[in-house]
């Protein structure tokens, strides 16, 4: 008798071991926390960087008591360096950036009193920047000041001085790694219309407005 019940016992638990199983709760599956998007590149901190470019134009010489008047095309490259700091704000960002460059604009032309010739030694501006961030990209206009090195010459008489002015532009910014990025910049210069030289009949002015496009590459800390 003790080994019927003993046999019923094994059967009953044999049988009853899937039922447990079966009512055991299930684990949940686990999930994976989403991935967060790439955060925005930020143009924010200050940089280094260098710039060249071509510059093309006009100069006027204004004699009014003799013959030195023409105006004329002025030419030329441009290579030098440029520094500056940025704020950034969401997508907008707010900067101050200066550059200091060698250039070589020149030009010459003819009067009643001669030869005349308009030449820029060197050219800095300091200006500020307000622009749109596209993640790695940045578009932007600028404006401020400009400072250059102004000679001018007619009929055998030249000076020369430092003239300053003003520049407005625009531009585009792109992100090359994480530390680098380089720039397509416009800039139109005015240098005003000023004296320049006094010859044999008296003193004359000259001007010089001139359109620059230039590219750069830029090192941020």
């Amino acid at each position: 008798m003790r080994k019927f019940l003993f046999a019923g016992a094994a059967v009953c638990a044999l049988g009853g071991a899937p039922a447990v199983a079966a009512d055991a709760p299930m684990r949940a599956p686990i999930m994976k926390a989403p991935e967060t998007a790439t955060a925005l590149f930020d143009w924010s901190g200050f940089y280094l960087g260098a710039v060249a470019g071509y510059g093309w134009g006009d100069t006027e010489h204004t004699d009014p008591a003799g013959g030195a008047n023409g105006s004329f095309d002025a030419n030329g490259w441009l290579l030098g360096g440029t520094t500056g700091y940025n704020w950034q704000s969401g997508r907008a960002v707010l900067g101050v950036e200066g550059d200091l460059s060698w250039a070589g604009l020149d030009g010459a032309g003819g009067s009643a009193a001669g030869p005349l010739s308009t030449n820029l030694n060197w050219l800095g501006t300091g200006r500020v920047r307000a622009g749109y961030a596209a993640d790695a990209y940045l578009f932007y206009v600028t404006g401020g000041a400009a400072v250059g090195r102004f000679e001018a010459a007619g009929g055998g008489f030249g000076g020369s001085d430092t003239r300053l002015g003003w520049t407005v532009g625009a531009g585009f910014e792109a992100k090359l790694a994480q530390n680098w990025s380089a720039k397509l910049e416009y800039l139109y210069v005015d240098l005003g219309d000023k004296h320049a030289y006094t010859n044999a009949a008296g003193p004359a002015a000259a001007s010089l407005t001139s359109h620059i496009v230039r590219v750069g590459l830029n090192y941020r800390f």
